[in-house]
């Protein structure tokens, strides 16, 4: 049977369905709705598609499915079945570390302690911490507060009566009651444990009103020695408990996700909110094989999260709605107050770990960074080639002296310092900027296209505004090239990016590399240009200041210059030196006009 018949009989159900290629190997796994209209998406005509999608669909020879009772199900079937083929389309989870874990073992005397390996003996673990500082000192905290035992004894009511065990140096330092010898009851300590679990949980708030309710009590009582106890207790367990504390208690228990999409990988953050604190936070990166909606990538997102987790809260707060429905769950996507101030702190962590992503990629694989980079920049621009080579144009001029113009070259997203270019502009007189930029640009590609016609740029940059970005491309339309490059103009105001015929300007994300890559090329054009401007003025001032001297010509002034090496030398040169080099005359001459003697220049021979 032909694969478009055989799924023309896949069920309106949902379900999971698979891909296998011509050798049997499952190369995708997905989750629908509808198995039988997500299926039919795939097999379109192929222009319909995306690249990387066609390529999979013609890999497909065989597809299979599994119906299952609702989305909840099929979205943690589809994950199972991802992590046991690990197919070769799919969404690859990058993150293979293993996280902490905070475990109240399952003994008598339970420990609290950090842990990455989860062990199945009846013990209760809390977690996966992204942060590994996080979760120690959250220990280091219980430890302070509560009495408990860091020893690997196996202590059991047994043990203690046979006085089997000997304390150790933190029962003689205070910092544990000695549940080895009996110094504090099997009930008082597990008290203690059952205090931290709720605290692990997020019932900060609860016990902290219970230990005020008892130290009011034990007060009333005249009991001050334990009603200080039960304070220093409260005071703890609030300096900490504000610190975690982000919303008020109004927020409740809800989950909160966030992601972020960056070409072909993707960034989420979750966080766990109870009682208005953060209790649990991580970061996670994905690999997107094929191009997948962010719709889906959120589900598959949501769906990991509660494979490590467990169950959700009944209400979580996401950017936008995922492509499932769960059953007594409610996704919000939040437009105001204080539950989209946590989405937005989550989407920052997002960001963080992306941008971390991206730094260390820089570092590590360096010509994999500038690819991915020139892909970002030829998707935000719309481009149909990747921007290989960028060029890049300014002008520089004071009131309209001197003007020139500079034209910088990135190869690969690395400048090129060997093919810079700077321009002394001929046709222009004045301060206009615009028809300096003309010039410039025709003049660059007119030669460019009789000496090289098949090195032109893919990516054109012009440092300004609207204005400049228009007579650039009048200057490229006349040469014919505005079918074969793309012309874009960078404000540096408000990195406002402008494009031809587009009367509004494009903002690209200012942690975007390509936004990075475009303020580097243009930093680095102002930089070339106005050191050359700076040269050109310089010498400008050198030869006004002597050529104004009757009797000092092009070769004088360049003898006079070898010697003493600039204009206010000459001027504090002895009398002796200037006459030995020009005669008498003309040295009297010279240091009268340099000191500002203007009788010297009415003299004539």
């Amino acid at each position: 049977m032909d694969i478009r018949q055989k799924i023309a009989l896949f069920p309106h159900s949902p379900g999971v369905y698979r891909y296998y290629d011509a050798e049997g190997n499952v190369i995708y796994v997905g989750k629908a709705k509808d198995l039988h209209k997500r299926v039919a998406q795939y097999f379109v005509p192929p222009e319909r598609l995306t690249r990387k999608t066609a390529v999979m669909v013609s890999k497909i020879a065989d597809a299979e499915y599994t119906v299952v009772d609702s989305e909840a199900d099929a979205l943690l079937l589809e994950n199972n079945l991802i992590k046991q083929f690990k197919p070769r389309y799919n969404i690859l989870l990058k993150d293979s570390k293993t996280y902490p874990w905070i475990c109240v073992t399952a003994e008598e005397f339970p420990r609290v302690m950090l842990t990455r390996r989860m062990v199945r003996d009846g013990s209760r673990y809390f977690g996966p911490y992204s942060s590994v500082i996080h979760a120690r000192n959250l220990v280091e905290f219980f430890h302070s507060i509560y009495p408990l035992r860091t020893c690997k004894h196996k202590i059991t009511s047994d043990v203690i009566l046979r006085g089997k065990i000997r304390p150790c140096l933190n029962f003689h330092i205070k910092k544990c009651r000695g549940c080895c010898v009996g110094g504090i009851s099997q009930k008082e300590y597990n008290d203690n444990i059952e205090e931290i679990v709720k605290l692990l949980k997020g019932g900060g708030r609860d016990i902290i009103q219970h230990y005020r309710s008892l130290m009011q009590e034990a007060a009333m009582n005249m009991e001050f020695e334990q009603a200080q106890v039960y304070k220093e207790k409260m005071l703890s367990l609030e300096q900490h408990y504000s610190k975690s504390v982000i919303m008020n208690s109004i927020v409740g228990d809800v989950d909160v996700f966030s992601l972020v999409i960056d070409g072909p990988e993707a960034f989420g953050n979750f966080m766990r909110i109870r009682g208005g604190a953060v209790i649990q936070s991580l970061n996670l990166g994905f690999k997107l094989m094929i191009e997948e909606p962010q719709e889906s990538v959120l589900a598959m997102f949501i769906g990991e999260i509660q494979m490590k987790f467990g169950t959700l809260s009944r209400e979580i707060i996401v950017p936008f709605k995922p492509d499932m429905e769960m059953e007594n769950i409610e996704f919000r996507v939040p437009v105001r107050g204080d539950k989209l101030a946590l989405l937005e702190l989550s989407a920052r962590n997002a960001k963080e770990m992306r941008l971390n992503a991206l730094k260390q990629q820089e570092h590590t694989d360096p010509d994999a960074y500038r690819n991915m980079v020139m892909e970002s920049l030829q998707k935000q621009l719309g481009m149909s080639v990747l921007p290989e080579h960028i060029e890049c144009f300014d002008n520089s001029n004071i009131q309209g002296t001197n003007p020139v113009s500079a034209c910088v070259v990135f190869r690969n997203a690395v400048p090129s310092k060997k093919d810079y270019r700077h321009f002394k502009v001929r046709t222009v007189v004045g301060a206009n900027d615009y028809a300096t930029m003309k010039e410039a640009v025709n003049r660059r590609y007119s030669r460019m296209l009789a000496e090289n016609p098949d090195d032109l740029p893919q990516l054109i940059v012009i440092d300004g505004g609207k204005g400049q970005l228009a007579f650039a491309y009048e200057a490229l339309s006349e040469l014919g090239l505005t079918d074969r490059l793309t012309v874009i103009a960078l404000a540096e105001r408000m990195e406002e990016v402008y494009r031809v015929g587009d009367p509004y300007p494009m903002f690209i994300d200012r942690n975007s590399p390509a936004l990075k890559v475009l303020q580097h090329i243009r930093d680095e054009a102002h930089r070339f240009g106005i050191t050359f401007h700076r040269k050109l003025r310089s010498k400008a001032q050198i030869e006004s200041a002597l050529r104004s001297i009757k009797g000092v010509g092009e070769k004088t002034e360049q003898r006079l210059l070898l010697r003493f090496g600039s204009v206010a030398r000459i001027a504090s040169a002895p009398f002796e030196e200037l006459s030995e080099l020009v005669g008498p005359q003309l040295a009297e001459r010279i240091r009268s006009q340099l000191k500002g003697d203007g009788s010297a220049s009415d003299q004539t021979d």
